[in-house]
């Protein structure tokens, strides 16, 4: 284990952010570099508890406690070895992962817990640095065809589990580029996208082949798949947002997080956007409707680009800072996050109704009429209902507002539908042990779970990939 007495002599610690007013004028990740030294002292807060509860904290069932100790007797090659043995891609859930495992280490009990997410993109930045990480392609090829729909964390898992089994996997992307979430839906201030690239070329190193402008269901026919392929894994994501439904939601000016999200990733990357289609905040008051990183991002973006004034709504109510008496350890109380998005400059409002978007008479959006809500428990249903407090509504001027407030489903449209999949009661792909009702075709990540984070994406690509394999082993 790590140094014993290591969580009672060292406090947690995490890296320095760039300076607001530096930062917020370019899209490189905010964070400065982190010494080896200091590394190793935050692994040395890893105790000897006797039941790593981090562990099932982790949907992938990362080895926390043995990575934390090889970390500390710097062995980092071992250290590597142990986190990439469940881990596919520690370099992105190093960046971006929530750490489920944080909330259930012990240490947390009365101490912040171990800084478990620094110390996994210290070994895997440490493993490219020293070499450690090299393309790895199968010595044996099963003669076995696999296609993945979609490049997403899910997809992306599937393909480099697969192709280490020794099938030929291809990967199919609608976009420009590869990546899907990874690179269209999260900034670069928190994931630059050298890091999925630096990636893909080691994947492509080892025999798996990417497509791009690859429509499966649009500009590919589905048979095509059926007939060249032992087997198919949809990965397609959960890309119908969820609307408000409410008057003006129409108007010139209100737009999903993610258009906004993945044009603005997509004009960091340098790709071409259409003035007449160009989405901006520049010089805009900004709503963001939605209190999660979805939104959180939403003002990041905006605050690179100059907003007039940015402000974030939720209709719950806001949360507490500190975990509730009444909430259990191992429960991950559900408490108020301040990102880093957020330092950079907005208002925050909590337990906000928006009735209704204004707009002038060329239909361009340039107000929003909110109003204050009260909730209240039902002791019959056990369910929360809101009503709204009189007196307390109101209009604000707004120029451009992003629904950032989740996703229904996949799209049905196309794929799924040419494919005559069936689905859940929420309108996921439904599945069997990853399997759907065609027999050669398989599912994974928020395709089949819902809208989820990227840790559990990753672990259904790989949980899929077993299926896939023992079903292709069947035939052998």
């Amino acid at each position: 284990m790590a140094d014993p007495q290591g969580f009672l002599k060292y406090k947690r610690e995490l890296p320095k952010s760039r300076k607001v007013d530096v930062r917020v004028k370019d899209y490189q990740e905010i964070y400065k570099g982190f010494s080896e030294k200091k590394v190793k002292t935050q692994a040395s807060r890893c105790m000897d508890c006797g039941v790593p509860f981090c562990l099932s904290g982790c949907p992938l069932g990362n080895v926390i406690p043995d990575f934390n100790d090889a970390v500390y007797q710097e062995d980092w090659e071992d250290a590597y070895h142990i986190l990439s043995a469940t881990n596919n891609f520690p370099e992105f859930t190093g960046r971006i992962c929530p750490a489920p495992c944080e909330s259930k280490c012990v240490l947390g009990i009365n101490q912040p817990p171990v800084a478990i997410e620094l110390i996994e993109k210290n070994i895997i930045e440490k493993a490219f640095e020293k070499g450690f990480i090299q393309p790895n392609p199968p010595v044996i090829r099963s003669g076995k065809k696999v296609a993945v729909v979609g490049s997403g964390p899910a997809g992306l898992a599937a393909a480099a589990q697969l192709n280490q089994e020794g099938h030929s996997v291809t990967v199919f992307e609608r976009n420009s580029r590869i990546g899907g979430l990874l690179r269209y839906g999260i900034p670069d201030f928190k994931l630059e996208k050298w890091v999925i690239d630096r990636r893909l070329q080691i994947m492509e190193a080892e025999g798996i082949r990417f497509e791009v402008n690859a429509n499966v269901g649009r500009n590919i026919p589905v048979k095509k798949l059926l007939d060249d392929f032992d087997a198919v894994v949809l990965c397609g994501g959960s890309t119908v947002p969820r609307k408000l439904n409410v008057k003006g939601e129409d108007l010139k000016g209100v737009h999903f997080a993610m258009e906004f999200l993945e044009q603005n990733n997509k004009r960091v990357a340098g790709d071409t956007i259409s003035k007449k289609e160009e989405l901006v905040a520049t010089g805009k008051n900004v709503l963001v409707i939605g209190g999660g990183d979805t939104g959180s991002d939403c003002i990041g973006t905006s605050n690179r680009h100059e907003a007039k004034s940015i402000l974030q709504l939720e209709i719950l109510v806001q949360p507490p800072k500190k975990r509730p008496t009444d909430i259990p350890w191992t429960a991950a109380p559900m408490l108020l996050k301040t990102t880093s998005s957020h330092e950079e400059g907005c208002e925050r409002e909590w337990a906000i109704l928006t009735k209704e978007f204004i707009g002038d008479k060329k239909g361009n959006l340039k107000a929003v009429k909110l109003v204050n809500v009260k909730w209240t428990m039902n002791e019959k249903t056990g369910r929360s209902n809101f009503e709204e407090i009189e007196g307390t509504e109101r209009e604000i001027p707004c120029e451009l507002a992003l629904l950032a407030v989740g996703y229904l489903h996949p799209e049905k449209e196309g794929l799924l539908e040419k494919l005559n999949i069936e689905l859940t009661e929420r309108g996921n792909v439904k599945a069997e042990n990853y399997q759907t009702n065609l027999e050669k075709v398989f599912t994974a990540g928020d395709m089949r779970r819902g809208q989820s984070l990227v840790v559990w994406a990753i672990a259904e690509g790989r949980k899929a990939a077993e299926s896939v394999h023992e079903f292709l082993m069947k035939e052998v």
